[in-house]
């Protein structure tokens, strides 16, 4: 092998610098000590091995001076103290230990083999470093996920908390007679009087409204064969059948409203625009939907049409044709083929997030069944009936209340209602409410049809009712019912 020496030696009164590897000058007969080619002066070769500081300067056999202690600066050979040869330390370069080079043949092979395990030993750390980062990167996203989700959860339960303190925890009921769809003269008006009161019952967030009986037809049911309205026919199944039709939403209507001749002329009435009655491409947080009859893979929900472009499945099994209220997910993925959701109350839009959500329609056979049957548990705490004969509304202070009913007489009035049922042992329909009530002081007009009534009452009561409102109500008040029908 080459010396890798490149530092001029300068050696006894040689002036030039000595270059010759071990082996390449004159060599005598009884040393392999190379000599230097002008002054043949024999020298130590070069080891590049450091000089130990405490070691004697190498003093030539000859006589000559002897070698600088700094001949070579970069690797100096190491200087033989007088009559050693081999004598000689190896210090620390930078504060490392060097082993000597070897400059005999066959020991390249060893250092490459040294230097292959060196790499091959420096790509195993690196593997490792490695696989150890990643694992803490893997680690990071983990906890950032879980921050994440707990994060949303926590943002979900303050809206759920600023829901419920915009939800109405209140409920409005309306009460009038079916025979009111009598007066009309032909069956265009009869559909179109329905649809008036559909109109002012959304208008004012009515959520109940009760058909009863005046006139002792004892009809409970909207269901069966229909038998002809005529012109006194069965007033009130036809005012409950479209009443429902008109708060139905229109994508749900065929699902639940087969061709019928009550609904012969409903295609002539007014929307109503509630806000449940939403566009194909309008965002909401709940929707009504109707279960589709779609095989679902086991411990899958049912899927629901809730009138978008993409269904929803829900969180339970139902029976398909049933109407539900879905609360919508958040969609985690646009691309997904079904949306997410969850099947709630139908009062859960009102009492939570404060929104109206449509009315209920409930038949009484009399008077005295719409107090008996309320669908609330506490029943209405506080009634209140409309006459020319009641006292003003103005001087009318209304207390607070859960559940209020407002009730509305037919041609003939409340007392002619009064007077039909069986139930009742009272003339005076003023004993049955707790307030009694003119909402139109000093008409013009001899008599106010039901329908004008109805508009008239609800707004000259709204004042009122906002005022009592006011009052927290209990929370032991809160829990209803669903009402029938809804």
């Amino acid at each position: 092998m080459k010396s890798n020496c490149s530092t001029p030696i300068r050696v006894g009164s040689c002036s030039k610098p000595w270059h010759t590897p071990r082996g390449a000058g004159s060599i005598s007969p009884s040393s392999n000590t190379p000599l230097c080619k002008d002054t043949q002066v024999r020298v130590s070769g070069c080891y590049h091995r450091p000089r130990c500081p405490s070691c004697p300067p190498f003093a030539p056999q000859n006589g000559t001076a002897p070698l600088s202690p700094t001949a070579c600066a970069l690797n100096p050979a190491p200087y033989l103290a007088a009559g050693s040869r081999d004598a000689g330390h190896l210090p620390a370069v930078g504060g490392h230990w060097r082993p000597p080079t070897n400059h005999d043949g066959g020991g390249g092979e060893a250092e490459d083999g040294g230097r292959q395990r060196r790499g091959q030993a420096a790509q195993r750390r690196a593997g490792k470093a490695e696989k150890k980062k990643w694992k803490e990167m893997k680690l990071l996203k983990k906890l950032e996920k879980q921050r994440m989700r707990e994060l949303e959860e926590k943002r979900a339960e303050e809206r759920e908390e600023q829901r419920e303190d915009r939800g109405r925890h209140y409920t409005l009921s309306v009460a009038l007679p079916g025979s009111i769809l009598n007066n009309a003269q032909s069956l265009e008006l009869r559909t179109y009087l329905a649809g008036q009161i559909a109109r002012a019952c959304a208008i004012f967030c009515v959520d109940e409204v009760v058909v009863f009986d005046e006139h002792g037809e004892d009809v409970k049911s909207v269901e069966g064969d229909f038998e002809g309205i005529g012109r006194r026919g069965k007033a009130c199944v036809q005012l409950a059948r479209i009443l429902q039709y008109l708060e139905c939403p229109q994508y749900l209507r065929k699902s639940f409203f087969p061709k019928h001749e009550d609904l012969q002329f409903a295609g002539l009435l007014n929307p109503l625009d509630s806000p449940h009655h939403m566009r194909v491409d309008e965002d909401s947080e709940y929707r009504e939907g109707v279960v589709l009859d779609r095989p679902t893979k086991a411990g899958r929900g049912s899927f629901v049409n809730c009138g978008m472009r993409k269904e929803v499945q829900i969180d339970k099994q139902l029976n398909p044709g049933l109407r539900v209220t879905v609360r919508l997910e958040e969609p985690q993925k646009p691309e997904a083929k079904v949306r997410k959701g969850t099947v709630v109350s139908s009062q859960h839009p009102r009492t939570v997030s404060g929104l109206y959500w449509g009315y209920s329609v409930r038949l009484a056979s009399c008077l005295s069944a719409v107090f008996s049957e309320c669908p609330f548990k506490e029943g209405y705490d506080l009634s209140i009936g409309t006459s020319e004969r009641g006292s003003s509304v103005d001087e009318a202070t209304l207390p607070s209340f859960r559940h209020a009913l407002v009730v509305f007489g037919g041609l003939e009035g409340l007392e002619a209602g009064v007077d039909v049922d069986p139930n009742l042992e009272v003339t005076d329909p003023s004993v049955l409410f707790d307030f009694y009530l003119n909402t139109c002081p000093s008409q013009g007009s001899r008599t106010i049809r039901t329908e004008e009534a109805l508009l008239i009452s609800l707004s000259a009561l709204r004042p009122h009712i906002d005022e009592a409102v006011k009052t927290p109500v209990p929370a032991e008040g809160r829990e209803t019912t669903d009402p029938a029908g809804s």
